[in-house]
């Protein structure tokens, strides 16, 4: 009987209404054609039986209906939250590809100067790539594991650049199981590579501060940059990000960033 009403929807809708629309006008034209009646009240001189039958069906329309109206508004619900984590999926797999790419090209470079060095980058190189395909789409991951891809990225830089870069990253945290979003503070740390230490040949250096406390995450960035290397062309990782933002913390989130003289600096803040 189900799957009769499923391959026939329309038809049943169609026999309902006619059905529902048939059975006020049936009784109105009785009453004032065939009866004569100047006015009529709805089933009053009817037996009782025809009003409880009459109720009844419009009743089980009533409660049919609102469960259709619910289901309908449900599945409304359902095909949101889906879009909203295809979306997400898709903007964490746009995290740092160039990096990944220039990395090899360093590896490329390295492997008949310096094998060893070239394992060990490989080696790094495997752990974020791991981590930035099976953990980045995961819901969530804990801080401790976030931290530890930040410092694999940062090593991965040291280990990259033939020059002298000063880093300090100071973690300040009260619980590392905390959890949050996987691939966010990383944007800020590649910014911070790839427009600040890559175009600078001496003095380069990034500081980096991370603090949890009192169900906050501040996750503060500065670097230093060259004037002379400015660009209008606008990058998708700060427009990536705040579109993930918006999407897994809103009105959970400040995030503001500032360029003073040759100072570049990123602030983040998440209510977990």
């Amino acid at each position: 009987m189900m799957q009769f009403l499923k391959k026939n929807n329309w038809l049943v809708v169609k026999v309902v209404v006619l059905i529902t629309i048939l059975i006020p006008l049936s009784i109105t034209t009785y009453e004032f054609i065939i009866l004569g009646n100047e006015s009529v009240v709805f089933l009053a001189d009817y037996p009782s039986v025809v009003g409880v039958i009459v109720v009844v069906y419009y009743s089980l329309l009533l409660v049919v209906g609102l469960l259709w109206l619910i289901k309908q508004l449900i599945a409304i619900l359902n095909l949101k939250n889906e879009t909203k984590k295809s979306e997400l999926l898709h903007l964490q797999s746009q995290v740092n590809p160039h990096f990944f790419f220039n990395m090899l090209n360093n590896v490329y470079g390295m492997v008949d100067k310096d094998t060893d060095g070239a394992k060990d980058l490989i080696l790094k190189l495997s752990d974020l790539m791991r981590y930035s395909i099976y953990e980045g789409e995961k819901e969530t991951v804990t801080l401790a594991e976030e931290i530890s891809y930040l410092q694999n990225y940062i090593a991965l830089h040291k280990m990259r650049y033939h020059k002298k870069i000063d880093i300090e990253f100071i973690i300040d945290v009260v619980d590392d199981t905390l959890k949050i979003r996987p691939l966010l503070l990383i944007i800020l740390l590649e910014n911070a590579f790839k427009h600040g230490v890559e175009n600078l040949r001496e003095k380069a250096y990034v500081a980096i501060h991370l603090k949890t406390g009192n169900e906050r995450l501040l996750f503060e960035i500065k670097n230093n940059f060259d004037q002379n290397e400015i660009t209008e062309t606008k990058g998708i990782g700060l427009k990536n990000l705040k579109r993930r933002l918006a999407l897994a913390y809103p009105k959970k989130h400040q995030l503001s960033v500032e360029k003073n003289n040759i100072v570049f600096k990123a602030q983040l803040e998440l209510h977990v």
